[in-house]
């Protein structure tokens, strides 16, 4: 598919480039949302970017009910986000130290946070939405601060930092990658995962969404790890999952940025390859489909009961304290 090649204002996160193909104007609601995959490298991202203030106050009073409609959290999203979390936990535990630093960034519910605290590793994080975090805080006791990275000046350094589907909601992915390595100590490790736009996740429609920002397929987003700094251990999805998810270690600056120039066209290829039809009648996606819709119907049957149980386990952890203001 050709596509004319646009210059933007906006500047590619990953390579510097600002030439564009617009593949979009419409989010997955309809509504007008202008998308651009960089010519040179091919990364995904809205043109033009929005600011940081509208982005910061629409995390904190927007996002959670937007994008989940919720602003309490319902049982079964917080029995799903626990049982996310003891994933995360055993697919992790056995990169750390014992008793290692955990911190995420973008906690959301704190499930992921309590995971690794119930299990010896010193965990916290921060979430900037103030509905979540209050439940978070007062319902789970996760020691979740209602703040945004770039605030932090915390000088404490942990063997492990967490980006669950949240790197594709910064202005600029590159700025938080480098702000956390000030988060990480020498040799420690991140974990990023993210929607993966070569698999792809969704139909072509359904694709963009105005909090995400960037897109990303794995080739993209180790390219910008490694451009920060950060060294793959593993990846830990195979290439066809919905979802990347990388283990990177924090190792030396790079001098120069390296990309792959193929891979707009790749990108090009992926987000095009099927039609509704025979997205929804791949055999991995029934397969994938069928395993949520049982764990869906479990989750009605027995999220409120998990919930009532979960609330009586952390009911006897520590109160957080009150972070600084």
């Amino acid at each position: 598919m050709k596509m004319e090649t646009t210059e933007s204002s906006t500047h590619c996160d990953l390579c510097g480039d600002s030439n564009w193909h617009v593949i979009s104007q419409l989010d997955r609601h309809g509504h007008p949302l202008t998308t651009g995959l960089c010519a040179r490298c091919g990364v995904v991202a809205h043109l033009p970017l929005p600011d940081e203030a509208t982005i910061a106050r629409y995390y904190a009073e927007e996002y959670r009910s937007d994008y989940h409609g919720e602003v309490v959290p319902a049982a079964r999203r917080v029995m799903r986000a626990w049982n996310n979390g003891q994933r995360i936990h055993q697919m992790l535990a056995p990169f750390l130290p014992s008793q290692g630093s955990v911190f995420e960034v973008g906690a959301g519910l704190g499930c992921t946070v309590k995971a690794f605290a119930h299990h010896g590793f010193r965990a916290r994080g921060i979430e900037p939405n103030r509905d979540f975090n209050r439940y978070s805080r007062q319902q789970l006791r996760a020691d979740v601060a209602n703040r945004n990275l770039y605030d932090l000046t915390d000088p404490v350094r942990h063997d492990l930092a967490l980006l669950v589907h949240v790197i594709e909601h910064f202005r600029s992915p590159r700025s938080a990658l480098m702000k956390l390595r000030e988060l990480i100590v020498d040799d420690g490790l991140l974990y990023i995962e993210c929607p993966n736009l070569a698999a792809p996740f969704a139909t072509f429609e359904r694709m963009f969404h105005f909090a995400h920002i960037y897109n990303f397929t794995p080739t993209t987003l180790r390219e910008l790890a490694a451009s920060c700094g950060f060294d793959l251990v593993a990846q830990l999805h195979d290439a066809a999952h919905p979802d990347i998810a990388l283990l990177l270690r924090k190792g030396e600056l790079p001098d120069t940025t390296e990309v792959d120039e193929a891979e707009p066209a790749r990108v090009r290829h992926a987000i095009h390859r099927y039609s509704t039809l025979s997205y929804h009648l791949r055999g991995n996606y029934l397969q994938r489909r069928l395993t949520k819709l049982v764990n869906y119907g479990r989750e009605r049957l027995c999220a409120r009961a998990f919930v009532q149980n979960l609330m009586l386990r952390c009911a006897n952890d520590p109160l957080p304290e009150q972070p600084p203001s």
